[in-house]
């Protein structure tokens, strides 16, 4: 887990909340895309991750996953910026 030495409040927070989501595959999912881009995101990102953070798990880990299509209404810049970080390892 990347740490949150020299991050704003705000980003400690989301930090954190990306690594303690509950479901193990999304604490992976979210923590280690977070760890490596919290530090630059965009004040539009940071929105968009804090509504993200209140889709539910399972939901979400199918968007990202690739096992369904993701919304319209939830494909936003930084759930394509996740999808991008984790499939193109």
């Amino acid at each position: 887990m990347r740490s949150s030495a020299g991050l704003d409040d705000r980003r400690k927070r989301l930090l954190f909340r990306s690594w303690h989501r509950g479901m193990r595959e999304m604490d992976y999912v979210l923590g280690t895309f977070a760890n490596a881009a919290i530090a630059d995101m965009t004040e539009d990102d940071l929105q968009e991750f804090e509504i993200l953070m209140q889709v539910p798990d399972p939901d979400m880990y199918k968007w990202l996953s690739g096992t369904i299509p993701v919304p319209d209404n939830w494909n936003t810049s930084i759930v394509r910026q996740i999808r991008s970080f984790h499939l193109d390892k």
